[in-house]
């Protein structure tokens, strides 16, 4: 039986869809078109995609915690209750 990390597959693959600009200035921001507000800044391509990845996780629990509909990532649905088994 394989072990399902629901979370961890649902931000690997939003992340798989973010999408970085490098500014004027040299410094680079980075989004998930997907998911609305999920956008960060940082100096480095490095430390952005880490940031992004940092916005990403708060955003999904704060999404979860008040309710919010939550976006449908490559079939993972994080809106229906995940029934154990």
């Amino acid at each position: 039986m394989a072990v399902q990390f629901i979370l961890s597959d649902y931000v690997d693959k939003a992340l798989a869809q973010a999408v970085y600009d490098k500014l004027e200035d040299g410094s680079f921001a980075g989004k998930i078109p997907s998911c609305t507000g999920v956008i960060a800044f940082s100096s480095t391509l490095k430390e952005c995609e880490s940031e992004l990845r940092s916005t990403l996780e708060d955003w999904i629990l704060l999404g979860l915690k008040l309710g919010y509909f939550l976006p449908i990532i490559d079939n993972i649905d994080l809106n229906k209750e995940i029934k154990l088994q």
